[in-house]
C-alpha cells in the first residue's frame, strides 16, 4: 500500500464529463442561467464561469508556466482561493452563456491534449493538500482532483435546474475513488497500534469498499477488502459521501445518514472526510 493508494487514471473520462456538462448548458433558458446553486452568492452562471476558470488556471500554469498572482500579506490558502475565484466569476459576469459555453469546448481538448502527454507518475504540479501536506502528490491524482472539481460543479448546475445526470458508475465512481484517498488524512490525527483498519462501504452502483491501515506511523488508503478485521467501519450511500466529502451536506447530518460500528473515535474522524480545500 501506498500514501494514496493505486492510481487512478481518469483522462479518459473527462472529454466524457465535458461532453455531458455541454449537452446540459445547452438545454438551459435564459432564467436558468440565474438560478442559485449550492455555491453561496453563485448563480449557475457563476459556477459554469468557475469551471472556465479551472480550464484557464491549469492551461496557464501547467502547459505554460505562468505564475498564479501572489498571497495577499497574511492569507491563508483557503482565502486566497476563494479570493482568486471570486474574481475571476465577478469579472465573468460581463460573457454571455454562449461564450462561456464557447470558452468550454475550445479549451476543454486544450486541457486534455496536455494531459495526454503527462507522466502519471510524476510529482503533481499542484498538490492534493486535502490528500497529504506532508508527502508531494503523484500527477495522477492531481488530475483525478481536477477531474472531481468538474463533475462536482457540473452536479451542482444539475441541482439548481434540477435535471440528474452524469451519475452512471462510469463517471461517478472515479469520484468517490478519488474522494476516499483523503481518508487517511481526515484519521491522521488518530494514533493506533500498527495493523488497524478502519473500513469504509460506499453503497450504490458507483460504490465500493475502501480500507485504511495503520503503517509505519501514518494511515494508508487501499480500494477492496481490508486484509484485517476492521476496528471501525462506516457505510454511508454514495450521494451522500460526495456531497459530505465537498460540504454539501454536514458532518452531522452525513453521519445521521451512515452506519457506523466499532471504535467512535475512528468513525467520528473518518466521516470529517473533506476533499475540497477549506
Amino acid at each position: 500500500m501506498t500514501t494514496f493508494g493505486p492510481l487512478l487514471d481518469v483522462r479518459p473520462l473527462l472529454p466524457r464529463e465535458r461532453r455531458a456538462l455541454l449537452d446540459l448548458l445547452g438545454s438551459l433558458d435564459p432564467p436558468d442561467w440565474r438560478r442559485a446553486t449550492a455555491c453561496p452568492g453563485w448563480t449557475v452562471h457563476d459556477v459554469v464561469a468557475h469551471v472556465v476558470n479551472d480550464y484557464v488556471r491549469r492551461l496557464a500554469i501547467s502547459r505554460d508556466g505562468h505564475e498564479s498572482p501572489e498571497f495577499d500579506d497574511g492569507e491563508t490558502l483557503p482565502e486566497y482561493i476563494a479570493r482568486i475565484n471570486e474574481e475571476f466569476v465577478r469579472a465573468a459576469r460581463q460573457c454571455s452563456p454562449r461564450v462561456l459555453v464557447d470558452l468550454l469546448a475550445h479549451l476543454g481538448p486544450e486541457l486534455d491534449a496536455l494531459w495526454a502527454t503527462r507522466d502519471l507518475d510524476a510529482p503533481a504540479d499542484l498538490d492534493v493538500s486535502w490528500a497529504a501536506t506532508d508527502r508531494p502528490s503523484p500527477a495522477w491524482l492531481d488530475l483525478a482532483r481536477e477531474y472531481t472539481e468538474f463533475w462536482v460543479h457540473q452536479q451542482q448546475v444539475r441541482d439548481a435546474v434540477s435535471r440528474p445526470g452524469a451519475d452512471e458508475p462510469e463517471l461517478f465512481g472515479p469520484v468517490i475513488d478519488a474522494f476516499l484517498r483523503a481518508l487517511p488524512s481526515a484519521l491522521r490525527v488518530e494514533n493506533r497500534p500498527e495493523g488497524t483498519v478502519v473500513r469504509f462501504d460506499v453503497r450504490g452502483e458507483a460504490g465500493g469498499t475502501w480500507h485504511a491501515v495503520r503503517e509505519g506511523g501514518r494511515w494508508l488508503v487501499d480500494p477492496g477488502e481490508p486484509p484485517d478485521e476492521p476496528a471501525a467501519r462506516v457505510a454511508m450511500d454514495q450521494d451522500t459521501l460526495w456531497r459530505l466529502a465537498t460540504r454539501g451536506v454536514s458532518v452531522e447530518n452525513a453521519r445521521r445518514r451512515s452506519e457506523m460500528h466499532g471504535d467512535r473515535t475512528l468513525t467520528d474522524a473518518a466521516t470529517t472526510l473533506l476533499a475540497i480545500v477549506r
